[in-house]
């Protein structure tokens, strides 16, 4: 059966599915899946250079904001 974000299995009921893939150089981008929903990806044109940030509502599972923090210029 195929689970939410692509994990390898279910979550258990009354927790979120999802799954933070790390980009590789400048190859492939970061993704960040969250209850089967791709909240940030190059796809999207969402992504940047150093940290990836998706703030989600805890209790909804709302996105709030998405934003990157730039680690390498300071």
């Amino acid at each position: 059966p195929r689970h939410k974000c692509g994990n390898q299995k279910s979550c258990p009921q009354n927790y979120f599915a999802f799954k933070i893939i790390s980009g590789a150089a400048n190859v492939v981008g970061p993704s960040i899946c969250f209850e089967d929903l791709v909240l940030m990806s190059s796809v999207k044109n969402n992504i940047g250079r150093g940290l990836n940030i998706a703030l989600v509502n805890g209790t909804t599972g709302q996105l709030l904001k998405t934003n990157t923090f730039d680690m390498f210029s300071g």
